[in-house]
């Protein structure tokens, strides 16, 4: 039987994938793949695993047992440095800008990563970099804002700011935790502007646990309850799946 061409192949494949705490079995036999250029959307009431299995792809908790492959490498024990030199970045709920140092200087920074010591040393990559900074910070509505310190950015800029770091290493893969989290409804309207073209960049896989949030966002979704895979599929099919309505209304 003959291969599937490159470009069918999943650039995620989760297979199998269980992690357990003691007795406590927080994923069970979850299996997941997404495609190049997919944005995939991970939902499920709080508690439901989706935390877990982000971790578990980026490195940041072993699994008990399954396999995590990317791009055709198994990953399931390599480390958080080596999945994001493989091509993945990583954006968790809780930000972490440097508030001490200005918009502009933090996505520089981000850029400035893959860098060689030297050039950094001798300010080499600073001018060579600033259109491609200038370019990031007009994505994300923050050029008007670039001289300022991050920290006095409101909470969904920083946000914001924080995603245009993720994307300065040009991944493959960018994971977001539940990017709107204490957003105001602006801000939620804003990032899901912001978000939707990015699959010309690269595949998202979004977690979050508002349904009505993601739907317009995702092609694919996957719903997780108590660890298991409720549904799986297109948005429009799973949003409309009976399973995925029960399991949000046991958790309400």
């Amino acid at each position: 039987m003959s291969s599937a061409p490159a470009s069918e192949l999943p650039l995620l494949k989760i297979e199998a994938l269980t992690k357990r705490f003691g007795g406590f079995t927080a994923l069970d036999n979850v299996s997941v793949d997404i495609r190049p250029g997919e944005r995939f959307g991970l939902i499920g009431p709080n508690g439901s695993g989706k935390t877990t299995l982000l971790k578990c792809i980026a490195g940041a908790e072993s699994p008990t047992s399954g396999s995590i492959v990317f791009q055709g490498s198994d990953i399931t024990k390599a480390t958080p440095a080596e999945r994001s030199r493989a091509g993945m970045s990583l954006k968790f709920q809780i930000t972490s800008v440097l508030a001490s140092l200005t918009v502009y200087d933090n996505v520089l920074l981000a850029l400035q990563s893959g860098e060689a010591m030297a050039a950094l040393l001798f300010s080499r990559s600073r001018a060579r970099l600033h259109e491609q900074a200038m370019a990031m910070l007009n994505q994300f509505r923050l050029d008007s804002r670039r001289h300022e310190l991050a920290g006095s950015l409101s909470h969904g800029q920083q946000q914001w700011l924080e995603i245009a770091m993720a994307l300065a290493r040009e991944p493959r893969l960018l994971l977001l935790d539940e990017p709107t989290a204490g957003m105001s409804p602006q801000e939620r309207r804003v990032t899901g502007e912001l978000l939707t073209p990015l699959r010309q960049r690269c595949s998202l896989l979004i977690v979050e646990h508002d349904l009505d949030f993601i739907k317009d966002i995702c092609d694919t979704l996957t719903v997780l309850d108590q660890g298991l895979v409720a549904d799986s599929g297109p948005t429009q099919a799973v949003q409309a799946s009976t399973k995925v309505k029960e399991a949000y209304l046991a958790h309400a």
